[in-house]
């Protein structure tokens, strides 16, 4: 059983370590209070090839499986956890179109989208269905040798610059259920595709949230995601495997910078003629978060190896998603705590963290969802 990363991950790691230590984390603080959207840091990212790491080698992409992304994610994470979510739906949506995408759509597709040159994104959600997805309102009919949308859908990332736009929408008549569920491939330019508004968030910041409304968007038929109707939730619920793989590591990477932080102030910080961290009722905080964080590591590492053995991973990478992000979001506020009032100051990045981490939570399903999840696989199995 392995524990450690092979020497091409670890690599892997210390290439975006150093990445992130120069052209992210010292940008981030910056970015985020003028609410500007981080293109600079965006544009170096196509260049170091992090657009294609769900992108097979013929297509372009560097194909890192599931481990590398999970070490992607985190080490950018720790940097700042919103540039991460330039590349999180944009991944998805790759790995989406790899799986499912006809042979045509793909040569059309991914090499441009392993690059940057193209981005993407995943529209899915919409206000009355969220983790209900078989709830989905908006609708795709007919039309000639395509199909014509109308719908709306919320908290899209990605929403400005994805082209393609893959849009779950209802192909038949029904008006709940999964049969009648498919994925178009909306160009970025398409009449009546509409970024309406952008959402306010308590954290996130930098990267645009946003809902789009589709009024009698035509799409051609070649941009059905793998040429047949009925597939849509079948071909989203495999790709969310990725997904929540990819909100873990994020989780992680807010956690572990928690922990630094608090780390390095515990040191420099005194009271008492002596530094806090010669204080049990810190050590003890340190020590368990130190702790949570590697085993949802661990948990993260375990979950995405079943993907890249080609495993099914509902349940692993339910737990991952489930313990990773609950960890953030206490990391984060031991590290509020450990710095007592400078930690509550926007002039430490823990403040970030803190808003970052409920996201994490929230994101990629809902913990209690997933908690569903992972207790009906776990029934399934029992025996």
């Amino acid at each position: 059983m392995q524990f450690e990363l092979d020497e091409e991950q670890a690599e892997w790691r210390s290439i975006l370590r150093r990445f992130v230590e120069k052209e992210v984390a010292p940008f981030a603080r910056e970015y985020e209070e003028a609410h500007r959207y981080p293109t600079e840091i965006i544009e170096k990212m196509k260049d170091l090839g992090l657009f294609g790491v769900t992108v097979p080698d013929q297509y372009g992409g560097m194909d890192t499986g599931a481990v590398g992304l999970a070490i992607m994610f985190e080490e950018i994470s720790r940097g700042w956890m919103s540039v991460a979510g330039a590349l999180g739906s944009h991944t998805l949506a790759c790995f989406m179109i790899a799986k499912h995408g006809t042979e045509e759509q793909k040569q059309r597709l991914l090499p441009d989208l392993a690059t940057g040159k193209r981005r993407t994104a995943l529209a899915l959600t919409e206000a009355g269905a969220g983790s209900d997805l078989q709830g989905i309102k908006t609708r795709a009919v007919r039309d000639g040798d395509g199909y014509r949308i109308n719908g709306s859908k919320m908290w899209i990332t990605n929403a400005r610059y994805a082209d393609p736009l893959p849009v779950l929408v209802r192909t038949g008549t029904q008006n709940r259920g999964s049969r009648e569920l498919s994925i178009l491939l909306v160009d970025g330019d398409a009449e009546g595709l509409e970024v309406s508004r952008d959402l306010g968030k308590l954290g996130y910041r930098g990267i645009e949230t946003c809902e789009v409304v589709l009024n009698d968007v035509w799409v051609p038929e070649a941009n059905l995601l793998g040429g047949e109707e009925g597939k849509g939730l079948k071909q989203v619920l495999s790709s969310l495997e990725i997904g929540r793989v990819n909100v873990a590591a994020r989780s992680l990477g807010i956690a572990q910078s928690a922990l630094d932080k608090a780390l390095t102030y515990a040191k420099q910080r005194e009271a008492f003629e002596q530094p806090i961290a010669e204080f049990q009722a810190v050590q003890l905080k340190l020590a368990k978060m130190a702790t949570d964080i590697q085993a949802a590591r661990l948990l993260t590492w375990w979950a995405a190896s079943a993907i890249d053995r080609g495993a099914r991973s509902d349940v692993e990478s339910g737990m991952a998603k489930y313990l990773a992000s609950e960890t953030a979001v206490s990391a984060a506020l031991e590290s509020m705590r450990i710095h007592g009032a400078s930690g509550y100051s926007t002039e430490f990045e823990v403040e970030r963290l803190y808003r970052d981490a409920p996201l994490m939570v929230i994101g990629e399903g809902t913990n209690d969802i997933l908690s569903m999840v992972i207790a009906r696989g776990l029934l399934k199995n029992a025996g």
